[in-house]
């Protein structure tokens, strides 16, 4: 696995300067639960530490070997780990076995592997269907007109709990733009639940976006940089596990 690992400075100072961010947005919109989750890809251990004694409990890795470490190497702590990135199909029983939530299924073959290799002795693995919100070729996640038909083949497997929806949609600095993306999203959420499925979480919205992701219902922002601070654009380094 190769990715740069940082650690960095003023961990407590962000995560409550982004407590109070979502704290001002719920208010300000009327929104009751929402969460962050700490997005600590690239990260050392040293900030996932930092930020869980300044009260974070929830993280969310992308990349699997990297966070296979850091799980190992937080074991003492009890963190709640997401895995919010592409799911290779050789991955998904490590994931199912070390995380307790997945934000990022977009086709059943994933969704069947994850739920044929949770562990019986833990509880069933919280899952997110993801939305390629903005139609690009770049971005994982489901079309909205194949949703309907995953959602359904996803809540029957056991193992697997379906609580919603996740998406990443194409970066936009206007919060009108912004807000349109995330509506769409809750929409679906909404057909969903009327169609009879029973569904409490809308991933998104994430450190630029999260304010108008709150506005359209978010219950779970992913923030990264405003916590950790910007990741570095260089080459990256191979993490060992030694």
């Amino acid at each position: 696995m190769f990715c740069r690992i940082r650690a960095v400075t003023n961990v407590e100072q962000n995560l409550s300067a982004v407590n109070a961010r979502v704290e001002h947005a719920k208010q300000a919109y009327g929104r009751s639960t929402v969460s962050v989750l700490a997005v600590s890809k690239g990260m050392a251990e040293i900030a996932i530490r930092r930020a869980f004694a300044a009260g974070q409990l929830e993280f969310g890795e992308s990349y699997l070997q990297e966070a296979l470490i850091k799980i190992a190497a937080t074991r003492d702590l009890p963190i709640v780990w997401h895995f919010i990135g592409p799911i290779q199909s050789n991955k998904a029983a490590a994931i199912a076995e070390h995380f307790s939530w997945v934000h990022s299924i977009d086709r059943f073959k994933i969704a069947e592997r994850l739920s044929a290799a949770r562990p019986e002795s833990v509880p069933p693995l919280n899952v997110c269907i993801q939305i390629n919100s903005s139609g690009e070729d770049s971005k994982s996640g489901v079309a909205t007109g194949d949703l309907a038909a995953l959602a359904s083949t996803v809540a029957a497997l056991p193992r697997l709990k379906l609580r919603g929806l996740m998406t990443i949609p194409a970066p936009a600095t206007d919060s009108n733009i912004q807000r349109a993306v995330f509506r769409e999203v809750r929409e679906q959420f909404e057909t969903l639940c009327r169609a009879g499925h029973s569904l409490d979480t809308l991933s998104m919205g994430m450190s630029a976006d999260l304010d108008s992701a709150i506005a359209e219902g978010a219950t779970i922002v992913r923030v990264g940089a405003a916590i950790f601070g910007p990741r570095e654009k260089t080459k990256p380094v191979k993490i060992s596990s030694d």
